[in-house]
């Protein structure tokens, strides 16, 4: 028996869309949380979108005295390569990919659907986007950096070795470190995948120029591949 797909907030820029975008909230928050982004992405009006913001199941989460909140995996104090809940990361990317099914189900193609988040949404993002054996359009990580990079080389999927990829990191975030951030993108890039890197002096936060440049991207991106 397969888990039930995740609820999430359904937002369509235009009738009968015809890409998506899938997009992850960072620990704590909920799929509300990052759904008032779509205007201030300033996309153009030919392009029919559906933005989908699933809200992460509740968990029990270790970095925070075993509160129980919406997470994407459970993770611990530590270096950048222990910290994530390996089990965890693979329940959600396959939530994430009952999530790419069913828009696949609903008349998307594979390459008309990107995979966003935030922190670590973002995270999950570029750990399912890597690894999905049909091509994305696009891949957006915010704030957040790679899970296992040492394993990319042997679970990515060869379908996406040329996804585009847009990260984005707060020079002063206090929780995902900025160091963190710059080693992901270069295990990207020395693995050979398409990086558009943008750094900003702010926390564990997003800013308006930041959307901007994200709304450019999905534009180009989505354009590309129509």
């Amino acid at each position: 028996m397969t888990d039930p797909l995740l609820p999430a907030i359904e937002i369509e820029t235009g009738p009968a869309p015809d890409a998506a975008v899938i997009w992850m909230h960072g620990l704590g928050d909920t799929g509300h949380g990052w759904s008032e982004v779509v205007p201030a992405l300033r996309l153009p009006r030919t392009l029919a979108v559906r933005f989908l913001f699933p809200h992460a199941p509740k968990i029990a989460v270790t970095i925070n005295n075993g509160f129980v909140m919406p997470a994407w995996y459970d993770f611990h104090e530590g270096n950048l390569d222990s910290r994530a809940d390996l089990p965890g990361v693979h329940r959600s990317q396959a939530q994430v990919e009952a999530l790419v099914a069913r828009e696949r189900s609903r008349g998307i193609a594979s390459g008309r659907i990107v995979l966003a988040g935030f922190s670590q949404g973002g995270a999950i993002a570029l750990y399912a986007g890597l690894r999905h054996p049909e091509r994305l359009a696009a891949i957006v990580a915010l704030s957040t950096y790679l899970i296992a990079p040492a394993s990319v080389a042997t679970d990515a999927s060869a379908a996406n070795r040329d996804v585009p990829i847009f990260m984005a990191h707060g020079t002063q975030d206090p929780v995902v470190q900025f160091r963190w951030a710059e080693a992901s993108r270069n295990a990207l890039t020395a693995a050979g995948y398409r990086v558009e890197w943008h750094t900003y002096p702010m926390p564990h936060s997003a800013v308006p120029e930041e959307i901007v440049a994200i709304g450019a991207f999905l534009t180009r991106a989505l354009t590309v591949t129509a």
